[in-house]
């Protein structure tokens, strides 16, 4: 999102400490999520994914109030991977359609909030978050913006 000139807060649940991540990447936040909450509401907010990032995100209160300010305001929100839960989680955009990983389908299915889309982004694969930003940077800059990301072979 950064290469397509969108200013980019990384907020940390915990503060601004790195954060230690699958597969040994770490995340080092920008700002604590309570100071980012201050700055809001947002163009949009993304929900990074992961099964312990997304119980995370979806026991988090600030996180809620985050989300809750997107809505009520209009704004976007994005999540990937098992993050859509944090949605459910927090009673965010029930009646929308969502889509997510097959091991977390069920339980947004759970209750008749969302309607499942076949979203190609998302679709039932882990490896998607460059398509995921793709189409986060068309939605808030254009096709314009997006195209001279994708390297062609």
């Amino acid at each position: 999102m950064r290469r397509a000139g969108i200013k980019v807060t990384i907020a940390g649940l915990a503060g601004k400490d790195p954060v230690q991540c699958s597969h040994d990447v770490v995340i080092c936040p920008d700002t604590s999520l309570e100071d980012a909450k201050k700055g809001g509401p947002y163009d949009i907010v993304v929900l990074l994914g992961g099964n312990l990032g997304a119980q995370n995100l979806f026991e988090s209160a600030a996180v809620k109030e985050i989300l809750k300010e997107q809505e009520n305001q209009k704004y976007l929100i994005a999540a990937i991977c098992t993050s859509p839960t944090a949605l459910m989680a927090h009673e965010i955009s029930f009646g929308s359609k969502v889509t997510t990983l097959p091991l977390a389908k069920d339980k947004m299915m759970n209750g008749g909030h969302y309607t499942y889309s076949e979203n190609p982004v998302e679709k039932d694969r882990p490896g998607t978050g460059f398509e995921f930003v793709l189409t986060i940077v068309e939605a808030l800059s254009g096709k314009e913006m997006a195209a001279p990301l994708v390297l062609k072979y």
